[in-house]
């Protein structure tokens, strides 16, 4: 995947020549480009921002060298989205970073002072936010969501099974996880994860998302799609949670149907 950033800081983006996205681009998996797009702003002082029309307060970006930067870019290698970073842009979700990752190239684009020419918005497939609040500019937004987007290109963590195993990779939150020592300070990791019983442990680690996602993300909880295995699971949480019985009718119609007796009759 190649993705190509304009920003009027490149340097802030040092994260993301680190670590795993380091790996990922050593190996060829990922190329990542900047663009200042200052360096296409025409008057003698480089101005990329001037005053709004109207009045108020703030400045705002000129439309003049983001269309020359845009311009100026390579032909698309495939399918290619323009994403710019702003809060009036819909939520970043892990389905975004999922639907994102099936593209070829992603250009983001991070805007700072008051904000974008209104007409700048044309050059773009879509906009996108962290979340309701205001940042100083849009380069630690681009930086989160190239991270998410990234770790889903195949290859790049290695283990696919990491993936789908996370948290919000499949709706409910991810199990407790634990590694050696088995008894630290008198705190022991569950007898089940030591057992070898993978079945046990399946279900152990399903219901423990269950239970944890109930918990931490009631809103999350809601929009779950149980499978039939779970419906014991849930009957077993609604002891040790009764308010969860709340919730009941998202799961009854997995009940399994009570057993016929099969009748004797004597010849």
């Amino acid at each position: 995947m190649k993705m190509t950033v304009l920003t009027l800081f490149p340097e802030m983006f040092a994260p993301v020549r680190e670590s795993i996205l380091k790996r990922a681009q050593e190996a060829g998996l990922l190329k990542i480009d900047f663009v200042d797009f200052r360096d296409y702003a025409t008057s003698k002082h480089k101005n990329v921002d001037d005053v709004p029309y109207g009045g108020g307060a703030g400045m705002v970006l000129k439309p003049e060298p983001i269309y020359a930067a845009m311009r100026n870019l390579p032909p698309a290698q495939g399918r290619r989205r323009v994403i710019l970073m702003s809060p009036q842009g819909r939520v970043f979700r892990q389905e975004t970073a999922k639907l994102w990752s099936e593209y070829d190239e992603l250009i983001f684009l991070c805007g700072h002072y008051e904000g974008f020419d209104e007409r700048i918005r044309e050059l773009v497939d879509e906009e996108a936010s962290l979340g309701d609040y205001v940042l100083t500019g849009g380069e630690l937004a681009a930086m989160v969501m190239m991270d998410a987007v990234a770790r889903l290109v195949p290859g790049v963590l290695g283990e696919e099974t990491s993936v789908a195993e996370e948290s919000h990779s499949a709706t409910l939150l991810e199990y407790p996880q634990y590694t050696r020592p088995a008894d630290f300070e008198g705190r022991q990791v569950p007898e089940v994860l030591l057992s070898g019983h993978h079945a046990m442990i399946k279900r152990w680690r399903r219901k423990e998302s269950i239970c944890r996602t109930f918990l931490r993300r009631p809103d999350l909880f809601a929009t779950v799609s149980f499978e039939s295995d779970d419906y014991a699971i849930l009957e077993e949480l609604i002891l040790e949670y009764p308010e969860m019985a709340a919730w009941r009718l998202k799961w009854e119609h997995l009940c399994p149907p009570p057993k016929r007796r099969r009748s004797s009759r004597k010849a």
